[in-house]
């Protein structure tokens, strides 16, 4: 008997703990989602065969397509800054990839060569010719695999802050694995996700990596980018796939394949920048770069002015 009323007391406990913690977890999706700032009144959506995909398209002229860091909190407003400029002369389209921004987040296990098809598809349906193409960071890789997979997509690509090579090939291992499974668990891992991806963990983010002077990370970009993480019906999908290194590919044979012209664009500040670019430039020489000072990862916020003075030569 006294066996049974400790285990009813703990399971008692154990029920009320996790639906505090379930309680936190809506608590901290409604108050970071409470602003509706990534609305957009002109959002266009694709409905792709996996999930719907939101994405803007302006300006007129040569197609320009804008791909977002692959990173759960990550979104097309990480363009917004460009834009106005860009769309005198290129038709510009902008996408949230799946998973991320407002677009859908189902509950999967996201891999490289899911947004290479996603890639592949979107071009087809929505801009239907062969478009340029501007991305950040780890998405770096999806746009390399796709090309190589379907050269007459693509035209010109600009690489920002490209992941390196070697990271790329970076594949999941028993502690990842593990890792990953407990980030998929309902309670906990939505609850640790929450921790990995609080606001003040989102501005530490911004003034120690994605900005080189830290006080040009304006609130708005840390509140946008802290919606973005927590919109949606599984946003930590994509945080535990891209963690656990479930959306990392070895892009070595593809970048040497490639024919296109591509040109790497870094921060000054942004850590290895330079040989990560001459990395790039090893398996394919046509490869160009350049780095622009006082800048780290994300030089479309921080300096967009020296941006477009790289995107008008190289896309000129």
């Amino acid at each position: 008997m006294k066996n049974r009323n400790k285990f009813l007391t703990f399971l008692l406990l154990a029920s009320g703990a996790a639906a505090g913690t379930a309680l936190v977890n809506k608590a901290i999706k409604i108050m970071a989602t409470s602003k509706h700032l990534l609305e957009v009144s002109h959002s266009l959506c694709y409905q792709w065969r996996f999930g719907k995909i939101h994405y803007t398209r302006t300006g007129s002229g040569s197609p320009l397509l804008l791909i977002h860091d692959f990173q759960c909190s990550s979104s097309s407003y990480e363009w917004h800054r460009l834009i106005h400029a860009l769309k005198e002369k290129h038709t510009v389209y902008t996408l949230d990839l799946i998973g991320c921004g407002r677009s859908e987040k189902p509950n999967l296990t996201y891999t490289n060569y899911f947004y290479v098809q996603l890639l592949r598809d979107f071009i087809k349906s929505e801009i239907g010719h062969r478009t340029d193409v501007m991305v950040t960071g780890e998405s770096s890789s999806f746009v390399i695999m796709a090309c190589n997979n379907d050269p007459s997509l693509f035209n010109r690509i600009m690489l920002i802050n490209p992941s390196s090579v070697q990271s790329c090939a970076q594949t999941p291992n028993k502690n990842t694995k593990l890792y990953k499974f407990i980030l998929d668990l309902p309670i906990l891992g939505t609850l640790l996700y929450n921790i990995a991806n609080s606001r003040t963990i989102m501005e530490k983010t911004f003034t120690e990596q994605y900005f080189c002077n830290p006080y040009s990370a304006r609130s708005a970009y840390v509140d946008h980018y802290f919606e973005a993480a927590h919109l949606g019906e599984c946003p930590k999908a994509v945080f535990a796939s891209l963690t656990c290194n479930y959306t990392k590919c070895n892009i070595v044979n593809a970048l040497k394949k490639i024919d296109n012209s591509i040109y790497i664009l870094g921060g000054k500040e942004e850590p290895n920048m330079e040989e990560i670019a001459q990395e790039y430039q090893q398996y394919n020489s046509a490869v160009e770069y350049s780095l622009i000072p006082k800048t780290k990862h994300l030089p479309q916020l921080e300096s967009p002015e020296k941006v477009l003075d790289a995107v008008k030569i190289f896309f000129s």
